[in-house]
């Protein structure tokens, strides 16, 4: 049977350089003012996506990486994606928007207040994507943490923040217009958070909400990624390999990890990351599958740049026809980026050489027969539905620039053949961003 799924947008480059390497930037939007990004999130709003998540680095680098972070603008630069949050809110109705926020460095109490001005300003509609990157916390003054420490700190900082959010208890807000009493202070507990990286007293100075908490997405992968989306999160954003098996055991950890702590099942949306190549036709997916499969020198140089600036680790220099050495990469480097780098022959580094690996990022396949993301719009809508009815998945997250022609392009026929199928919503309901996610 079809069954409705979640769809959000991940806006992959951040607040950064939309279209920069494409010929669409010659569209001449002006990437450092609001029009660009107001535009393109009506749009995701009148498809009937749930929720945009902005990627965020706040770092440009370290000395040695920025050159190559900068020069594609891969890595940078970026604004601050919390300052762009009130002008996508203020350009839409219903849809969620969660900028991302590193645990390390926004102060547990100022985060709270901030997120629940922007939570009621906005009709209950901001998430919060919480990132633990270990590396950026140096501009702040912060010593350096492991992975699982990285974790840990996140965890306190939700748990400190989300304290603050709850500080006012029933009935304290009174506004009574009689007597002109605001609130009972008796009812307002100072809340205070002790932990090992925080110690945050209370109470926060911003009133409760009425519909729900700021939405907490999450990103990571890793056993501590999926307990932390298992205590804390509502929206598990899932970087995994689309293939049905991995989809149903990655799901399956995040409901063991909600019900190990106390959640329900499906306390956690778990919606995977997916960028489809929509064509006109089979006879453009043959020749686009066709013509992938000896990729130019020009094409991998492109793919290096990225990967180089993804792993923060300059690759370009090296030679392309030995094996990666394991020890290139620093302890501030994703293992999931490290992972998605070596593709089907991780764990192992002495499977393939860096040329190999390269040229297996630049082939593509066709989705009709789940050996790649190329396909037309049916045959992306079929894979969609198949992943719901067979894999009982949540949804999925579109990404790629915030830009009208990266919209347009992904959802122009894909939207009204799913919602013929049934699986995409034809309306929101009035619950704010929780009410996004909990409608179905």
């Amino acid at each position: 049977m079809t069954r409705l799924q979640h769809f959000g947008w991940f806006f992959s480059r951040g607040f950064g350089p939309q279209g920069w390497g494409h010929e669409y930037h010659r569209w001449n939007y002006r990437w450092t003012e609001p029009k660009l990004y107001q535009q393109s999130v009506r749009e995701l709003e009148q498809a009937g996506l749930d929720l945009v998540i902005i990627e965020d680095g706040p770092s440009i680098g370290t000395p040695d990486t920025i050159e190559l972070r900068v020069r594609k603008a891969y890595g940078g630069p970026k604004h601050d994606p919390v300052a762009l949050t009130p002008y996508l809110l203020g350009a839409t109705e219903h849809i969620g928007i969660a900028p991302t926020v590193n645990a390390g460095i926004w102060p547990p109490y100022l985060a709270a207040r901030q997120f629940a001005s922007l939570h009621h300003l906005s009709g209950h509609r901001v998430g919060i994507n919480v990132v633990t990157d270990v590396s950026s916390t140096r501009h702040n003054g912060l010593p350096p943490v492991t992975h699982d420490q990285a974790y840990d700190r996140a965890s306190e900082w939700l748990t400190a923040v989300r304290g603050l959010w709850h500080s006012w208890d029933d009935g304290a807000l009174i506004e009574d217009t009689e007597t002109w009493r605001f609130a009972d202070g008796s009812k307002i507990r100072e809340n205070r958070f002790t932990g090992e990286y925080f110690d945050v007293p209370g109470p926060l100075n911003a009133i409760p909400f009425t519909d729900g908490d700021p939405a907490i997405v999450s990103p990571g992968g890793s056993p501590k990624g999926l307990a932390f989306a298992g205590t804390h999160s509502d929206v598990q954003l899932a970087y995994a390999p689309l293939d049905l098996d991995v989809v149903r055991a990655y799901r399956q950890k995040i409901i063991d990890a909600s019900l190990a702590h106390g959640r329900a099942a499906n306390a956690v949306k778990t919606l995977f990351v997916f960028k489809p190549e929509i064509v006109s036709s089979q006879d453009e997916v043959d020749r686009v599958v066709a013509a992938s499969l000896d990729p130019s020198d020009e094409v991998l140089a492109a793919i290096l740049e990225g990967q180089s600036s993804d792993l923060e680790t300059d690759l370009t220099g090296l030679p392309l026809d030995r094996p990666l050495d394991p020890s290139i990469f620093g302890e501030h480097v994703s293992q999931g980026t490290i992972k998605g780098l070596l593709g089907k022959t991780a764990p192992s580094f002495a499977d393939a050489t860096l040329r190999e690996l390269l040229v297996a990022k630049a082939r593509k396949g066709r989705i009709s027969d789940h050996a790649g993301f190329v396909g037309t719009a049916e045959q992306v809508a079929d894979f969609i539905e198949e992943f719901g009815e067979e894999a009982d998945n949540d949804g999925f997250i579109f990404s790629g620039d915030l830009h009208p022609v990266t919209v347009h392009k992904y959802l122009d026929e894909l939207v009204p053949i799913l919602r013929r199928r049934g699986v995409l919503r034809d309306s929101f309901g009035d619950g704010g961003i929780q009410g996004n996610l909990r409608d179905f």
